[in-house]
This record gives structure tokens, sequence and C-alpha cells, in this order.
């Protein structure tokens, strides 16, 4: 068989089994594209219906300091959030999502369409989320709407990047947090990106 041929059977092997979605987002979306800064990217669930996480995603107990538990709401003001508003965020042209992590989590898989801003640089970063510098630090006037993220209910990262964030002046009513992080994401058998 040539190549064209193993990869137009690969292609429609693929095809009919995202439009026979046994495992879908929700029961009315089996998936959702999100644009990426390469292109269009799928968000789907695994298939395989024995799939488990493993390795650093399946740890359940970490030591606190510096993994603990983190409250659901990081700041008054702030609106936590799920998956499926996180994905009409990914949708959302005017919205952003930001990984929080520091860049070696970042660059080990993320939720596709987010961008990194670690936690311990989001104030020089406030210019990607639509604030202005001024004499006194940032006008936020003009502040997108965003979700942040980091590893999950235990991970002190995004919550961190979001106080400091406020403090600076961004409104916390633009702001949402995405508590389940990476480690629900995975849970969920969702689509990850590695960059």
């Amino acid at each position: 068989m040539n190549t064209f041929a193993v990869a137009l059977t690969l292609a429609m092997t693929a095809g009919s089994a995202l439009a026979d979605t046994t495992v879908g987002i929700t029961k009315d979306m089996p998936t959702a594209t999100v644009q990426t800064r390469d292109g269009p990217v799928m968000i789907a669930r695994i298939q395989e219906t024995d799939n488990e996480i493993s390795g650093e995603w399946a740890k359940t107990s970490r030591p606190c300091p510096d993994f603990c538990i983190q409250p659901i709401s990081p700041a008054d003001g702030v609106m936590t959030i799920g998956e499926l508003e996180l994905i009409a965020m990914l949708q959302d042209p005017e919205a952003i999502v930001v990984d929080s992590r520091t860049l070696d989590w970042f660059d080990g898989g993320t939720i596709p369409g987010a961008i990194s801003i670690p936690y311990n640089y989001v104030l020089d970063e406030l210019g990607q989320l639509g604030c202005q510098p001024d004499f006194d630090g940032w006008d936020c006037s003009e502040a997108k709407q965003v979700a942040l993220f980091c590893n999950g209910i235990w991970c002190g990262q995004s919550p961190t990047a979001i106080r400091q964030m406020i403090e600076a002046g961004y409104p916390a009513e633009q702001i949402s947090y995405y508590r389940g992080g990476m480690q629900v994401w995975r849970m969920l058998g969702l689509t990850v990106t590695r960059n």
C-alpha cells in the first residue's frame, strides 16, 4: 500500500471514530475546536473507556506546604469556572486563557489555546492582557476577560498570580479561575498540546 493510501485509511478511520464519539465533552458537544497560535486544535476526550491517568498526574498526596488545597475562590470578585466555561473562553477570540505555571510545566503539556505567563512574571506581562503601563504601574481600564489555571486544586501558582494582578489594578470581575487545572483536565481525558 502506498503512503497516500495509508494516510487516507488512517484519516478515514480517525474521522469515523470522531463521528462515533462515545466519550463526548457533553451530550450535545462531542468535541470543540479552538484557535491556537499554530492553527485550529480540536479538544476531545480520550475515547478508550479504560484509560487511566498515570505518573505525575496520578499523585494524590503532595506535602503542604507547598501543595496545599486552594480555596474555591482565590480573591473576592473572581469567578471560579469549570471545563465547559473554560472551553467557551478558549473559543472566544476576545478572551485570554493563561497557563500560569512555570515554563517547564507548560512545555510538558498544556490546554490548547492557552498562553504561557508564569505566575512569577505576571506583573511584567499585564500588557498582553489589555493593561497599559503608566507612571503608577498599570492602567487596566481596558483589561481583557482572562482565565488562569495551574496544576490543580493543590497548586498555588494561579491563585498567587490572580492576587498579584488584582493588587496591580486588574479588575477582579475580569478574571476567572479554572481551579481544576491540568490535573482535572487530564483526569477527564481532554486534549493536551505540547510546546
